[in-house]
Order: C-alpha cells, then structure tokens, then sequence
C-alpha cells in the first residue's frame, strides 16, 4: 500500500499537476492540503475520472484538505479536529481507507511570531495531541498525514540559524512536535532516512529550488502497528520542477500487505 501527501496550493490551478503525478505514481491514499477552493470547486469529476474516490472540506483562501482513495471511496469519521466548536478553519478530515483510518491535516504556519498567529498554532498542536492520544488508545491502524509547517530538527532545513525566530522552527512549536511522537507515533521518513537531508518544500522565491534551499514541512505519523509495516519512504522530488509545480513535493510511503493467518 502506498500513501502519500501532497501540499497542491491550488487544487484547480494545478489539477494538470495533480493528474500528472497521480498516473504516474498511482498511490492507493493521498492527502491533499491547501486545496484553496469552496466546497462546490472542488474538481470532484475529473478526480474520480482519474480512478479516485474522494472527500474533502473546502474553504476559500488558503486552506482546505482531502482525502483520495483509488478505487474506493474514503469512509468519512471527522471533518474537523475536536476541542474547539468554533474554529472554522478547513484544516482536518479523516477518514478509514482500505482498512486505515487516515487523518489529514494543514496545521497552521502560525507567522509573524510570536503573535495570536502562533497562539493559534500551538492551541492547534495541543488539540491534534489530545486527539492523537485518543486515536492510539483506540488500537487501530492509524496515520496522521499532511503539512504539519513544523521544521522538526537541524536536519530537515537547508540553513537551521535563519529560522530559530520563525514559527515553522520555534523550539516551543518543536517541543510541541516532539511531545506528539512521544506518544507512540513514527515519523516514517526519519525512521529510514535517520541521517539523510529531506526536503519537501522549496520556496518560490530567491531561487530556492534551483539551491535546493529546502524545508521538512510534510510528515507521515504512522501508530504502532502501520511502523511494523513500513517498507519504504521518499519524496517525489521531481515533481517540485514540473511546470506550474506546487512548492511543495509530495512525500510517500510504502506498506506492507498485512500477513494472512
């Protein structure tokens, strides 16, 4: 089974992009964020013409995520994360997908820092824990998978001493990171990539693809039982150099068959 995430900033103006890649890698569970579309501009038609069932939580501006499920229909659990009736913010909708429940997420950036910006953030990682906690004390397969806009160590990001005072690198928002996997969670690529420099998002300015200039913003958080089972994880870095790319590059995983009795 592959699953992967993909940070589209702009579902319609990059739908050729989407399609492109989907051919191509064909994954059986993909996480979209920033769909930056309204609930009814969502390209539902050409998404399922591509063989994917879909659900997602439209919202205008910049946020918006989906769940894609190929050949099936993803079975809707959640469209928003619990703690806090009145946040409207189109950030979290989960699902179960071929026997995985699958939370997808676009946790805030929390910039300029420090601020309510960041205030937001962090109330928003301590509610995704509360509800992680309760996802793990469940016993079920689970992945909690998207654009986390957390930086997590020196290694996921090309020059770590510019960013100590942004809100994608602040140690409280890091802490916040560290206390989440603490639980019991797996960060599927630094778990075979431990050394390794990955980058999944490369500004649009200051030629920051061309420099490899990157950031570790997208994770994949796998419970126990989905860790037992990882095989393999990357990033599609070439799909950032695509014509009218995303900024960010879809980041995957692979998993093995659970074992028949």
């Amino acid at each position: 089974m592959r699953i992967a995430t993909f940070n589209i900033n702009g579902i319609n103006g990059r739908l050729p992009v989407l399609l492109r890649w989907l051919s191509e890698t064909q994954p059986d569970i993909v996480c979209l964020q920033e769909l930056k579309a309204t609930q009814d501009r969502f390209p539902e038609s050409a998404i399922r013409d591509a063989g994917y069932g879909c659900i997602w939580a439209g919202q205008k501006s910049w946020n918006g995520v989906a769940i894609l499920a190929r050949g099936s229909d993803p079975i809707e659990t959640r469209r928003s994360l619990p703690g806090h009736a009145g946040d409207q913010q189109s950030r979290y909708i989960e699902a179960a997908v071929q026997g995985v429940l699958i939370g997808c997420l676009y946790l805030p950036n929390g910039n300029p820092a420090p601020g309510p910006k960041l205030a937001y953030k962090l109330d928003w990682l301590a509610r995704l824990a509360d509800h992680a906690a309760e996802l793990l004390a469940h016993r079920v397969p689970v992945a909690l998978i998207g654009d986390f806009n957390v930086i997590p160590t020196e290694r996921d990001v090309y020059k770590p001493e510019r960013w100590l005072g942004d809100a994608l690198f602040r140690p409280e928002v890091r802490r916040a990171f560290e206390a989440l996997l603490a639980q019991g969670w797996t960060d599927a690529l630094r778990k075979l990539h431990p050394e390794d420099r990955i980058y999944t998002f490369w500004d649009y300015f200051r030629n920051a693809w061309g420099r490899d200039a990157g950031l570790r913003l997208d994770h994949l958080l796998l419970s126990p039982d989905l860790a037992a089972r990882l095989e393999a994880a990357g990033v599609d870095r070439h799909v950032r150099g695509w014509d009218k790319a995303s900024d960010h590059a879809p980041a995957w995983i692979r998993l093995a068959a659970i074992a028949l009795q």
